[in-house]
């Protein structure tokens, strides 16, 4: 995908499958790219992105930002902290790849409009996550 842009400088992130996941995710759920930045960063660089753009003064595992507001036609951005998919994988006992691959996933529902701050819109979130993390799991990043 020649409108995806991939940051990382982190031993777990591979690039190719990456760009494999977002690719075969894009054909299954039907939507393209005008530009999507996936930017894998420290738990310390999303606090911040979370203090300044969304008033939150703690890490999480991801933001998404939409600045197109459409969702078959990404302009947008995802940030992964590394810091906290390292936590995660430990706590839910999943590999790194595994669990970097479920926030790929989980940040381009995101920006298909799906939600997760209520609980029944966040039972059906994550029944799809885990549906497309269980079909491209071979993708594994």
């Amino acid at each position: 995908m020649r409108n995806l842009r991939i940051y990382s400088n982190n031993k777990y992130v591979k690039k190719m499958n990456v760009h494999k996941l977002v690719n075969a995710l894009s054909e299954k759920l039907n939507f393209s790219i005008l530009s999507l930045d996936i930017n894998f960063i420290s738990a310390k660089r999303i606090k911040k992105i979370n203090i300044d753009y969304l008033n939150h003064s703690y890490s999480t595992d991801i933001i998404t930002f939409n600045y197109s507001k459409q969702v078959n036609n990404f302009d947008a951005e995802i940030f992964i902290s590394i810091d906290d998919a390292v936590v995660n994988s430990d706590k839910y006992n999943v590999s790194i790849q595994n669990e970097l691959t479920r926030l790929v996933i989980h940040g381009i529902l995101h920006l298909l409009g799906y939600d997760d701050q209520k609980k029944n819109k966040k039972i059906l979130m994550k029944r799809q996550e885990n549906k497309l993390l269980n079909t491209f799991k071979f993708i594994l990043l």
